[in-house]
């Protein structure tokens, strides 16, 4: 069993004593070679979950998708979106599906409430459950819909790891990460296979995908419609709206990765626990650390009533 050896990259503490701490890693690279990290992984594989998107959206590029529905960049960026399921999502969403001919029953991503408390208190207000199309995966499954409508795959079994989509997806995924050898696969919370890999090859896989100009569409939807790629309170929206030439996805299990273009380099942080807020702030700070981005972020720790009693503090 490889042992890997997190590093400690955040406290809170109130008042002096540390109460919470947070540990994980840094994988700082270009295309070539790791340029600095935080905690060794010993090339540990960790699963790209929702970092997959636009890697597995680089199919609609190679396939001619985008062409072939006459997709809008809306509907790029939801195909790559782990989105809040916001009006402005659903909409892109069922614009697209609507493209391809199909209904949302095709859709096996399955429901969850949306990730937006706004959208969830208006379904409470009105009395409303949510839809599929508010699944933060529905966009990548409907592109699926689409390569199988395109190509006469089965549409009722494309979440199937032996699914002729799913594996063109393994291999572009390789192809893309420079993988050389067969990592574990799994199902993600979506039901689709996920895929597994060192911290430094999802970075590389980031680079050769958005600093590729056959993949402007995708790097231009990114850039361009942040708030469909997340939506409101979402790490990436926030890291792509308040900075320049920079990437950002967030994945389930602690996972961000974020690209430069602009100096062809990339970092991915994991944070081990998970925890949402630790993930933005080490983030945020790894962006300002490396002087691309000095993006506002709050580390203090309030009480309900508003009152500061303590802060959060970076620590790599």
């Amino acid at each position: 069993m490889i042992k890997t050896f997190p590093e400690k990259l955040a406290e809170y503490k109130r008042d002096g004593l540390i109460e919470q701490e947070h540990f994980g890693f840094i994988v700082h690279c270009n295309k070539e070679k790791i340029i600095g990290f935080a905690g060794e992984t010993n090339n540990y594989p960790f699963y790209l979950r929702s970092c997959a998107k636009p890697l597995q959206a680089s199919l609609l590029i190679d396939f001619g998708m985008d062409k072939f529905f006459n997709m809008t960049e809306d509907e790029i960026a939801i195909c790559c979106a782990s989105h809040a399921g916001e009006e402005i999502h659903t909409r892109a969403a069922q614009s697209l599906l609507g493209k391809i001919g199909l209904g949302s029953d095709a859709l096996k991503c399955g429901l969850h409430k949306p990730l937006s408390k706004t959208e969830q208190k208006k379904l409470l207000l009105n009395g409303e459950i949510e839809n599929v199309l508010q699944n933060n995966c529905s966009g990548k499954h409907i592109m699926m819909l689409g390569l199988c409508k395109m190509n006469g795959w089965d549409l009722s079994a494309y979440d199937d790891i032996n699914h002729p989509l799913q594996k063109l997806i393994k291999q572009k995924i390789y192809e893309l990460c420079d993988v050389r050898q067969n990592y574990p696969v799994t199902y993600d919370g979506c039901g689709v296979p996920i895929h597994s890999m060192p911290l430094f090859n999802m970075v590389k896989g980031y680079l050769n995908l958005f600093c590729n100009p056959v993949y402007e569409k995708i790097t231009s939807a990114f850039l361009n419609k942040p708030y469909i790629i997340g939506g409101e309170d979402r790490t990436d929206t926030k890291i792509i709206e308040n900075s320049k030439n920079i990437i950002a996805k967030v994945g389930a299990g602690g996972l961000c990765i974020v690209v430069n273009i602009e100096v062809q380099e990339g970092f991915v942080v994991k944070i081990c626990d998970s925890d949402m807020k630790t993930r933005e702030i080490v983030v945020i700070d790894t962006l300002k650390n490396l002087h691309w981005a000095d993006i506002p972020v709050d580390k203090t720790i309030k009480t309900i009533h508003g009152k500061i009693v303590g802060e959060i503090v970076t620590s790599f």
